[in-house]
């Protein structure tokens, strides 16, 4: 599937950059806290490795000698291995190496783990995230002296974060108790499902018209048997899932260097792989539109973003099977044209959803029952595993890389992730731009003077909106060329909706050029027009200085 998320605020960029001359007693802008600091240079992967016997018991004892690490199928070294053993790094070699980038552990010291929870307030019913919620704030006293443990959620409009990292038992069941009282939205995404024909097929061709053009995302529907009205639903429910995976990525990105083994509670309503199989629950359709929408694209993201960062996600069934869908399927095949046997097939594609994440980075996903007691199941299961380390040839092209490891021993499972994303710079400071979207702090290592002109009607339901960004020459890298100074910079403008619906972040290339050496007080000028839906808008717009690797920004807001 092609994913090109133009802008829901569409975005018409007709801009000029002008420098003026030096402005005596310009103020220079304060810095401000955010997550731009995030944008890593990840000069080693790590990877937890879990071995255990056929029966699922944990191997101790092993050595750097008894692995064999592959990327891509080549052999590679591994630069920093540790065994960790109930939580307790192993007495190792008086001297261990330094290597940049991995965990210092002290032999016999405890090693704690960070423990990221996600609450997906979207897709689940209150009732039942409420009873996941209430199993692990019961659970809480598993955690060791030196985890922690941060909690955040999301609502299909905005990130909240209900606490950052904090190892108080006391505090955490407040926020727990505090989390369940959230409002839940998944009763909506169920009567979207069920929803009665809509009789003016007009209207409903025109109404997808509408979704398809907005949300620029590209599939391969359009070759398949949908009426209108599916299609539109397949729409909009893909645009749900791609907009809840985001989140939990930039919750990702923006607890991205917490101390010691990291983890994500990935506390989801329901996810389906295939959003199209999800809406036919037929296999009558299954394999005739499975190629319309693919789950590699929608949940690949998160699965790139969790092992750059060196999370393993273990997603948690909230919803779980009812006891009558479960009756109804265990002594014979599913039945298409049973409701139960449809909701199983429909549970199974949330299912998958949350295998393939667990898979991809090393975690395991906790279906059904286990979704009670989950914290307890985790918390046990990242409490032995071996470290290991490797310094992979970066080449900063968004190529992804196969990562696999064998034992000596054949009889012994190994589980770990399975890959890792050679992100650009590019890349990762546009997902760095999108976090600090989705979680509206304030952003970046400086500050960007913005302007906005009062809005004006721009077409049906459509407004645009001046910007003028003040550029502090100063701050960004000029280098000698010729008789002139140069500068290359790129503008990101992010803009997300009242309803969450957000546009791809666009990257603009810009080339400073000046006489001399830019000094304090001199500003360039970027002018262009935004063309947006009549909604109240959140946005972010950043400046990266490539040479530098800083980056200057600011947030804005657009009010009806």
């Amino acid at each position: 599937m092609t994913r090109n998320l133009r802008v829901l605020p569409y975005l018409v960029l007709i801009g000029t950059l002008s420098l003026p001359l030096p402005t005596a007693g310009q103020e220079s802008p304060s810095a401000l806290p955010g997550v731009f600091g995030e944008v890593l240079d990840v000069r080693v992967v790590n990877l937890e490795v879990v071995v255990t016997d056929r029966s699922g018991i944990p191997i101790a004892g092993l050595g750097p000698q008894d692995f064999t690490l592959t990327i891509d199928g080549e052999p590679v070294a591994i630069d920093y291995f540790s065994e960790i053993r109930g939580g307790v790094a192993v007495d190792g070699p008086s001297e261990a190496p330094v290597v940049p980038g991995v965990p210092a552990l002290a032999p016999g010291r405890p090693v704690g783990t960070s423990y990221l929870v996600f609450i997906d307030d979207y897709f689940s019913i209150a009732a039942d995230r409420n009873r996941v919620l209430d199993s692990m704030r019961e659970d809480l006293p598993f955690l060791g002296p030196e985890d922690r443990m941060a909690v955040v959620a999301y609502d299909g409009k905005g990130l909240e974060m209900l606490t950052t990292w904090s190892r108080s038992v006391v505090e955490l069941e407040r926020v727990f108790k505090r989390a369940r009282e959230r409002r839940a939205w998944g009763l909506q995404r169920i009567a979207e499902r069920q929803q009665a024909k809509i009789d003016d097929l007009a209207g409903v061709q025109s109404l997808v018209g509408v979704a398809l053009q907005d949300s620029g995302l590209q599939t391969n529907i359009d070759r398949t048997n949908l009426d209108p009205q599916e299609r539109f639903y397949v729409q909009r429910l893909a645009e749900q899932l791609d907009r809840s995976v985001a989140a939990a990525s930039a919750t990702l990105r923006s607890f991205a260097k917490p101390p010691g083994r990291k983890v994500m509670i990935l506390l989801s309503g329901g996810w389906p792989y295939f959003p199209v199989e999800f809406l036919y629950s037929s296999f009558d359709r299954l394999i005739l539109d499975r190629e319309g929408l693919d789950g590699d694209d929608l949940y690949g993201r998160l699965i790139d973003t969790a092992n750059l960062l060196g999370y393993t996600l273990y997603p948690v069934d909230v919803p779980g099977f009812d006891r009558e869908v479960v009756d109804a399927t265990v002594l014979e095949a599913p039945d298409p044209r049973r409701i139960q046997d449809r909701t199983f097939l429909r549970e199974r594609e949330n299912h998958y959803t949350l295998e393939r994440l667990a898979k991809g980075t090393g975690g395991e996903a906790l279906l059904n029952s286990r979704r009670i007691n989950a914290l307890e199941t985790i918390v046990s299961d990242t409490r032995s595993y071996y470290w290991l380390g490797f310094s992979p040839s970066r080449q900063w092209d968004d190529r992804r890389h196969d990562v696999r490891i064998r034992l000596s021993n054949p009889d012994y499972r190994v589980r770990s992730r399975a890959g890792y994303l050679d992100t650009s710079r590019q890349r990762e400071v546009t997902m760095a731009v999108e976090s600090t979207l989705l979680f509206g702090n304030s952003p970046g290592e400086g500050s960007l003077k913005v302007e906005l002109g009062e809005p004006v009607k721009a077409g049906r339901k459509r407004i645009e909106v001046s910007l003028t960004v003040l550029v502090p020459l100063d701050q960004l890298t000029f280098l000698p060329l010729g008789e002139t100074f140069v500068s290359q910079v790129e503008l990101r403008i992010a803009i997300m909706d009242e309803d969450g619906q957000r546009a791809e972040i666009p990257v603009i290339p810009i080339a400073l050029q000046s006489p001399t050496e830019p000094v304090a007080g001199n500003l360039g000028r970027y002018q262009t027009n935004l063309r947006l839906r009549s909604k109240d808008h959140q946005g972010v717009i950043a400046l990266y200085d490539s040479a530098s690797g800083r980056i200057l920004s600011s947030s804005i807001e657009i009010l009806q």
